[in-house]
């Protein structure tokens, strides 16, 4: 019957989490915000058979914890599977996400030119989004040559390096709305010129592996019915490197698969559900990771099938 607490270990954003989580007792949690949670849940009456834990908890802290309450429970996997299937509410929000993210790259597209730098195209992705109230999730892109490749996936960081003719272009952007809940959107760009025929086929087959894992997002496929569509990849002759389909939205969630010649765990016994929502990314490399390009986006599990939630070409 008592209100629930919410403790903020920090003054400053004290005022704009009683804004925003306006029907809980919002609380400074001190210097240690476990210390004060265990002194709240003690101080609420007879001692709880069990006290849940979300998400990794400092040992420190959960040391502290079980001294304090007895038993301790981790509630990460149950929570975990309530997030994967998205409500109404949550997936308007990530339709407008999407939409946001086909600015960004759109943007990124019109300032793409020979002599701007990685960084300026950073520059043109946030400026796209920060006027319509967005904000940055990621922003990943590789520019390197065609001819002489040094970049196979996206990286984190831009450098100063300058577009040239005759270079290909890849990213991954992901535009938020709120936090962890953001579009996604992966593609690869040449410069000037058409692709190489190396590029033109690891781009076919990217979009033949697209097709191929997105036909099977139906409610009861399987985690493994998806590994197995993404075979084309190594039929073909390719591997990758990135994941090739990961849940989003509301976080990083199952399942995180990759392929066949690189996968990242044990395919999980998973099925799927309408309501979901997912990556699908193939990054799709040669073998010896001299050059490899991305495609894919976000899209939605339906009982229709799969339903792309962008508008990006």
């Amino acid at each position: 019957g008592a209100q629930d607490i919410l403790l903020v270990s920090f003054y400053n954003p004290l005022p704009a989490a009683r804004r925003l989580a306006h029907d809980l007792d919002v609380r400074y949690g001190g210097m240690s915000a476990v210390l004060t949670a265990t002194e709240a849940i003690v101080g609420r009456g007879p001692a709880l058979p069990a006290v849940g834990l979300l998400g990794p908890v400092p040992w420190q802290a959960y040391r502290r914890l079980q001294a304090e309450v007895g038993r301790v429970v981790d509630l990460t996997p149950a929570y975990t599977r309530l997030r994967m299937v998205k409500s109404a509410e949550e997936l308007d929000v990530l339709r407008a996400a999407a939409e946001l993210t086909d600015v960004s790259a759109q943007a990124m597209l019109d300032r793409l030119a020979p002599g701007v730098s990685e960084h300026e195209l950073v520059a043109a992705i946030e400026q796209a989004y920060l006027p319509l109230g967005g904000t940055n999730h990621i922003h990943y892109l590789s520019v390197t040559a065609m001819a002489d490749p040094d970049r196979w996936v996206p990286s984190q960081w831009p450098t100063s390096r300058r577009v040239q003719v005759g270079d290909v272009v890849t990213f991954e952007l992901s535009t938020a709305v709120v936090p962890d809940y953001a579009g996604q959107l992966l593609r690869t760009f040449t410069v000037g010129v058409d692709p190489t025929p190396q590029y033109s086929e690891l781009h076919a087959v990217a979009e033949e592996a697209f097709a191929a894992v997105t036909a099977r997002l139906n409610p009861g496929a399987t985690a493994a019915e998806l590994v197995a569509a993404a075979g084309i990849i190594e039929e073909r002759g390719f591997t990758t490197f990135d994941d090739t389909v990961h849940g989003y939205g509301g976080g990083y969630l199952p399942p995180v698969l990759g392929t066949r010649s690189r996968m990242l765990e044990a395919v999980p016994d998973l099925v799927l559900e309408a309501g979901m929502t997912l990556v699908v990314q193939p990054n799709v490399c040669t073998v010896d990771l001299r050059c490899g390009v991305q495609a894919g986006e976000l899209v939605q599990v339906t009982p229709d099938g799969a339903v792309t939630m962008h508008g990006f070409p």
